[in-house]
């Protein structure tokens, strides 16, 4: 196992003036063998240094392209002139800052670096290529570092190129598998060191969904005792690994392949958890996971067609085998160039079944080192978060909501251990006191039998008439602690130091956030990248607010809970809506200066329920019943959560460049569609209509409907409202009921044609009255299939139109899936929409 120490810092505290010496005995200390501990800033010797290019000359008369350059490296020199270096890449160009080494350094390899005269001119030094510095196996051109990469020519190149990191490399015991990952390693130097440790591995994970992100069937959980998956969709096959990644990789001994493929790879390095990915297109039908029949063909990654055996598991689709199991991947399902919908797969297999497999088949792969010496089956769902994350940052698409989760896990069985085995074995005094410390610090759960501690069974000590029985149960990452001995072990391992680090025990894996929290959080980021400001209210109003808001005498929101010990006695209500303490808080901050805010809350309301009683008496004397709780929920009032939004002033700002914009009631509709957007609710379910609704001004108002049921209002608020409040004219406002939102449906993937598109512009003149949103959709249904979009950008409206009329300016997009639309099918398909949008509402092409 060979990693980076700069990868182990991300998990451990280590202090940074640690020695490489003093790592080394650290990891000695615990019993890890340590191969060699490499300093990469030691591998280069000499002066390598930011360079900039400044000319460039083409060198003809040669059998290769050749290229005579002067590079600036400031003083690094020692003239402050440009360097003349003789070089075969043409990656470069002019401006460009590249990594240099000068004459007199020496390159891994022990590849001396002169001053020489070549191609007919004097080169001194050499602009680098990756593999000529040992950062990977890329030779076909020399790096160019990104505009972001700070360094000024002359300045040290080895820390913009990875080359101050050092490297250890450690040889891994069968029976401690977990060491065989930048977790492990990093968790036993926690130990070793007595500094802090996060443990990627607790990190909280999506858990398994109702509908599961592909369907599955485990057919033997003994070789499989937990399957889990995630999709993501629409992926840029073309997307590269980034340089961080892939110099990782490197480092481990791992060849960079592809964005997906280096992602399993690097969370098997940095959790321990080998993974695949297959391409979701190239898999035809649900997948099962079974043992192979014997005599059975899988032709594997490396292109070897192999005869299977019936004690190998393999994971098959409707066409047969396509992996087998823990060891490598098939052909058929593999990411290829072209893959868009890439489906991660983590599971936990038999190791003795995975050591099998690869001796019978010769796959000595990185995957079944690490299942045959026994992997954490708590990591599944956090291997795929962070895999699922990775590619959606770097990668693009959409991470599926959707989780597969089926979990056949054995609790670990617990291991009784007398207190005094240690001192008995070893010779040394180990109190019982030590040895649960000690045996907790490995991640253990310890427990001791009341009969044998005395009076107290939460103490440990020594009990009268003989030793102290310990219940242990070993964490799940630690398969190989499974009888005394092993605990003795550990015991007497972790006893040398003088500071005991504090380690947790690994969690259970959990179910994550809920698909409402995940909902809840997406809007917040949605709002606040559109410029809105998140504020927390208090949920207290004052009895004034609904007649100040000119809610209607029957009006649902007027009856509102009062608190029976309030904060204050000017608010002792509970919100029915959220408008109320926006809006307050919109007035504190506009009179504190602010002229120009977009202000969102995301929070709940509270209705009360009609008959529902008094709350019953519960005392602190027993725990209250089932009964008694459901009886006291029942009292509560209806808490659904909302989303508000509150603008007043310029959305645009005005400036130099030119005027503002001053935010208007549509401003606050489109706020309304961004939330339910995100909510994932596609356009085509999502009604705007106008509708009548306090505090809103009645013609300034939209309903904003789901599938027919509305679930808020947006729009311009009342001037009588507005002046009650004292707030700007065409104050602007929007509130929607989350809870009424339904759950997100799976989100197809999209249908990208490469054939270009028509875009034609259409101007309908109309009566004003008429929704845009409606002829919007007669647009749609004319023009059929071939309409790929349809956007308004345009309402006008003058004195030669006609009283009461508008133009409406859309803009439509035709494309074929197949083809290239003529014009004719283009004109004719606008020719229908325009044809129905008529029909249903009169209008006519204006100019026509």
């Amino acid at each position: 196992m060979r990693v980076s120490v700069s990868w182990l810092r991300e998990y451990v505290d280590l202090p940074a003036d640690l020695a490489p010496g003093d790592l080394e005995q650290a990891l000695v200390d615990l019993g890890i063998e340590v191969d060699s501990i490499l300093d990469l800033g030691e591998t280069v010797t000499g002066s390598l240094v930011v360079g900039e290019v400044r000319e460039i000359e083409e060198l003809t008369g040669f059998k290769k392209p050749i290229r005579f350059c002067r590079v600036d490296v400031g003083a690094a020199n020692g003239t402050g002139e440009p360097q003349e270096i003789v070089c075969g890449a043409r990656n470069f160009a002019v401006g460009d800052r590249v990594v240099v080494i000068l004459p007199g350094g020496v390159l891994p390899g022990n590849f001396a670096i002169g001053s020489r005269k070549t191609y007919g001119r004097n080169s001194n030094g050499m602009i680098c290529s990756a593999k000529e510095l040992g950062l990977g196996d890329d030779h076909s051109g020399i790096i160019v570092l990104p505009e972001q990469v700070p360094g000024k020519p002359g300045d040290d190149a080895r820390p913009l190129v990875g080359l101050d990191d050092v490297v250890v490399e450690v040889e891994v015991t069968p029976d401690r598998g977990y060491q065989m990952s930048v977790r492990g390693i990093a968790r036993e130097l926690a130990h070793a060191l007595g500094v802090g440790f996060q443990d990627p591995g607790l990190t909280p994970a999506p858990g398994a969904t109702e509908r599961p992100a592909y369907p599955v069937e485990v057919r033997d959980t003994v070789g499989c005792d937990r399957f889990a998956a995630r999709m993501v969709r629409g992926v840029d096959p073309a997307a590269p690994t980034p340089d961080w990644m892939a110099r990782r990789l490197t480092t481990a001994g791992i060849r960079s392949i592809s964005l997906p493929v280096d992602i399993t790879n690097y969370v098997m390095l940095a959790l321990g958890q080998p993974m695949h990915a297959f391409d979701a297109d190239r898999i035809a039908g649900p997948l099962v996971v079974r043992r192979a029949e014997a005599g059975e063909k899988l032709t594997t990654l490396d292109g070897v067609t192999r005869t299977l055996a019936a004690e190998d598991m393999v994971i098959c689709d409707d066409t047969g085998p396509i992996s087998l199991a823990a060891v490598m991947g098939g052909q058929t399902s593999e990411v290829v160039d072209s893959t868009v919908n890439v489906l991660f797969e983590a599971a936990h297999w038999d190791p003795v079944m995975v050591g099998r497999t690869a001796r019978r088949h010769k796959l000595f792969s990185e995957a079944a080192k690490r299942w045959e010496r026994g992997v954490d089956p708590a990591l599944p769902l956090v291997a795929l978060d962070l895999a699922v994350g990775l590619l959606v940052t770097h990668g693009g698409g959409a991470a599926g909501e959707e989780v597969l989760d089926i979990d056949h896990v054995r609790p670990r069985t617990p291991v009784v251990l007398p207190a005094d085995l240690p001192t008995r074995r070893v010779g040394v005094e180990y109190p019982p006191a030590r040895v649960v410390a000690l045996l907790e610090q490995v991640g253990c759960t310890v427990a001791a039998g009341a009969d044998r501690l005395g009076e107290d069974p939460g103490t440990v000590g020594v009990a009268a008439g003989g030793a102290v029985a310990l219940t242990v149960t070993p964490p799940s990452w630690r398969p190989d602690l499974t009888d005394p001995a092993d605990l003795v072990e550990e015991v007497v391992r972790f006893d040398g130091y003088d500071r005991v680090p504090s380690v947790l025990p690994v969690a259970p894996a959990g179910r994550g956030l809920t698909w409402q929290q995940r909902r809840r959080r997406a809007v917040a980021r949605a709002l606040a990248d559109q410029g809105y400001v998140e504020v927390l209210t208090q949920p207290f109003v004052s009895t004034e607010l609904a007649d100040r808001l000119g809610l209607p005498a029957d009006d649902a929101r007027r009856r509102a809970v009062r608190v029976a010990n309030p904060l204050s006695e000017e608010e002792p209500l509970l919100r029915t809506s959220l408008l109320g303490p926006l809006l307050g808080a919109l007035r504190r901050n506009l009179g504190r200066g602010l002229r120009d805010l977009a202000l969102y809350e995301i929070g709940t309301v509270f209705h009360p329920r009609s008959g529902a009683g008094t709350p019953p008496h519960m005392g602190v004397e027993r725990r209250p019943s089932d009964a008694e709780f459901a009886a006291a929920d029942a009292v509560l009032p209806d808490q659904p959560r909302h989303v508000g939004v509150v603008l007043a002033g310029e959305i645009e700002q005005t400036g130099w460049w030119g005027a503002g914009r001053t935010a208007g009631w549509a401003d606050a509709v489109q706020a309304g569609r961004e939330v339910l957007a995100v909510a994932g609710i596609p356009a085509e379910r999502v009604t705007v209509r106008a509708g009548e609704y306090a505090p809103w001004h009645p013609g300034r108002c939209a309903q904003l409907l789901v599938d027919d049921t509305v679930v808020g209002y947006a729009g311009e608020l009342h001037p009588a409202v507005l002046a009650g409040l004292e707030l700007p004219r065409r104050t602007c406002a929007m509130e929607l009921d989350l809870d009424a939102v339904p759950a997100a449906p799976m989100a197809p993937g999209p249908a990208v044609s490469g054939f270009p598109p028509a875009l034609i512009d259409v101007a309908l003149v109309l009566d004003a009255s008429v929704p845009a949103a409606q002829v919007q959709e007669a647009l749609v249904e004319g023009a059929g299939e071939l309409l790929e979009s349809v956007r308004l950008f345009d309402v006008y409206a003058s004195e030669q139109l006609g009283a009461g009329r508008r133009s409406l300016a859309y803009k439509l997009t035709f494309r074929a899936p197949d083809r290239t639309l003529t014009v004719e099918e283009a004109v004719a398909a606008r020719d229908a929409a325009v044809a129905r949008a008529a029909e249903r509402f009169g209008a006519v092409l204006r100019g026509a």
